[in-house]
């Protein structure tokens, strides 16, 4: 019995009319604002003012979160 190749992904599909760039950098995008927002819960964590208030003036830079938590 021949097998597919499973661990090769799925072709990426782009809505028509984006282009493949701007996917990308929206991914990579919402990549940073992950990793910012979780710096920013280890610092509100840890208590330290000036570290909280420069990541939520990056994470404002980037945009915000423009997705409900766990979507």
């Amino acid at each position: 019995m021949a097998f597919t190749n499973s661990h090769r992904p799925a072709p990426a599909v782009v809505p028509s009319g984006t282009p493949a760039c701007q996917q990308r950098a929206f991914a990579e995008g919402g990549h940073q604002l992950e990793k910012l927002e979780f710096a920013l819960a280890v610092a509100i964590t840890r208590g330290d003012a000036q570290k909280v208030q420069l990541l939520r003036d990056q994470i404002a830079a980037l945009g915000g979160n423009r997705e409900e938590p766990g979507t």
